[in-house]
């Protein structure tokens, strides 16, 4: 009940609040096991994801320094998030997020470990590359930008314009044992290409001269998506 009544308060202020273009969002499955990675800007990025989703079986890997807002830690309990350390290889938490993700469900994670304080992409870790390889299961890479100054515009009055796509979900390589590290972080680049890609040229940051973004954006078969109005 409190899963479905944050969800419900979240699309209420963003549709008062905020101007939200939504594309791709027909490339959520609604069903099997799934990671959700998208970049991150702001703070309302993880509640504006969380209002799209339609999937009971929707959480998040979550930072543990969020467990001191009272209001983010009701929240990323009441859809099962996992705290995790990242300050530290939080094992207990990647277990726990593998076994959310064999059992068929899916999860949400900003590969970054981090808000960008530039406000575009930075490095990401290979974090979400390997919970993808362990599980068996596709990454749907998201774009999302005009959350960073949201609060911004509001503090002026003023009802910010906020974009989110989804691409398609991806199948990444296996990672061969190795080259353990050199696959990890291939992988972690292909998604964070694919995020790149969906971005405007300005957001696309560390990744903006990487040659596997440059072969994305000549490819004819992933044409930029039709919006749909916010729910």
């Amino acid at each position: 009940m409190i899963y479905n009544a944050l969800r419900w308060i979240a699309q209420l202020l963003f549709k008062l609040l905020a101007r939200v273009e939504v594309i791709g969002l027909e490339n959520v499955p609604q069903q099997g096991g799934i990671v959700l990675a998208v970049n991150h800007l702001s703070r309302i990025d993880p509640p504006l994801v969380f209002a799209l989703l339609e999937r009971q079986d929707a959480t998040v890997l979550a930072a543990d320094k969020y467990k001191k807002n009272p209001f983010f830690r009701l929240a990323i309990d009441s859809v099962g998030g996992i705290w995790i350390n990242r300050d530290e290889a939080d094992f207990n938490a990647l277990r726990e997020a593998l076994h959310h993700l064999q059992q068929g469900g899916l999860l949400g994670i900003a590969p970054e470990g981090t808000r960008s304080r530039t406000g575009d992409l930075i490095q990401a870790k290979t974090g979400i590359a390997y919970l993808a390889d362990k599980a068996h299961v596709p990454v749907l890479p998201i774009a999302v930008w005009g959350t960073e100054s949201a609060f911004r515009q509001l503090f002026r009055l003023r009802r910010p314009r906020i974009s989110i796509q989804f691409g398609r979900p991806i199948t990444l390589p296996p990672v061969e044992r190795r080259q353990r590290e050199a696959c990890l972080q291939q992988n972690t680049d292909e998604i964070m290409c694919h995020i790149a890609r969906m971005l405007p040229p300005l957001y696309r940051g560390v990744y903006a001269d990487h040659p596997r973004l440059k072969e994305l954006l000549a490819d004819p078969n992933l044409p930029i998506l039709a919006c749909t109005p916010f729910p």
